[in-house]
């Protein structure tokens, strides 16, 4: 089984225009809702590749049950900490230039006993995880320090996965990581510097090595992805396909890179499984996750070298 941790769930509202107009009128071409968060897209991608996942995190009372059917249809088990209030909305404007532009709003806040309760709930669910994957924002008032009670709660037996950034990525880092994915910008901003060069930012990827991660998948959005231990390092490099969103590129990836890690692959395996579903996932319009199909046709025009 593969355990996802949520944090802040979200609806995501997906409007596709012609072009966006700042100050002027814009008619919406399509519009979707997605009842989503990073670890509950890592979820659906999990079960979408074949493999039992399991969510649980934060889940707010006037519109949670929206995501459990949501789970339901995907097929994945779920046990959240229920909490007064409504799920966030965020609103993610795509143009026809494949142009992402997004509007996130702010979690609602969580008492103290339902952090205690979400810690037990990890304790429980990832002692029967061979991967446990934690990622996206914290609720608000949450102290980016929490993230370290998350990691340190999780069993030892599994294997752990973050996607998140800045100061909450620090944290994770202090607990020990098997494997974080930042991207590209995520990166920068965690470190405060640009990182133009791919030494630079091969160098970014081992100050994250040195701070606790087993291993490092940055993503480089068209350009693919590398992935490095410290002792070996790979590249791969994305295959051109229609853009249509790259809402969820990122969550693809993580999915892919979990099952592959439960099954014990190797580190180019695991990166091409990556690229694979974060390339199949950008092939989609406001849903929350790839096709199993589109993966496999994608990763089959992969290639991975060393560096």
């Amino acid at each position: 089984m593969i355990l996802t941790v949520c944090m802040s769930p979200s609806v995501d509202v997906t409007v596709e225009l012609d072009s966006l107009n700042v100050g002027k009128l814009n008619i919406v071409k399509s519009k979707s809702l997605s009842f989503t968060g990073k670890a509950i897209n890592v979820a659906i991608g999990v079960r979408r590749l074949g493999e039992e996942s399991f969510a649980t995190g934060f889940m707010y009372q006037e519109n949670g049950a929206l995501f459990e059917r949501e789970l339901d249809r995907e097929e994945v088990k779920y046990s959240f900490v229920w909490n007064a209030g409504r799920v966030r909305e965020n609103y993610k404007l795509i143009d026809k230039r494949a142009m992402l532009t997004q509007i996130n709003d702010v979690g609602a806040r969580v008492g103290a006993d339902k952090l205690v309760e979400l810690l037990s709930l990890i304790r429980k669910y990832s002692a029967e995880a061979e991967v446990t994957v934690i990622s996206g924002g914290l609720p608000r008032g949450v102290d980016a320090s929490f993230y370290r009670e998350i990691f340190r709660a999780v069993d030892k037996r599994s294997l752990r996965i973050c996607d998140t950034e800045g100061a909450k990525l620090f944290s994770a880092l202090e607990a020990g990581v098997d494997l974080v994915k930042p991207n590209l910008e995520e990166l920068e901003e965690t470190l405060g510097r640009e990182l133009r060069t791919m030494e630079d930012r091969l160098d970014g990827c081992k100050e994250l090595l040195g701070r606790g991660a087993k291993a490092v998948l940055l993503s480089l959005g068209r350009d693919g992805a590398i992935l490095t231990d410290g002792k070996k390092t790979y590249y791969c490099k994305s295959i051109n396909v229609a853009v249509n969103s790259t809402v969820g590129a990122g969550d693809g990836m993580v999915a892919a890179c979990a099952v592959r890690m439960k099954e014990g692959a190797s580190l180019p395996e695991i990166l091409k499984a990556g690229v694979a579903a974060g390339t199949a996932t950008v092939t989609t319009f406001g849903t929350l996750s790839f096709a199993r199909e589109k993966f496999e046709e994608v990763a089959a025009n992969l290639e991975v070298s060393e560096l």
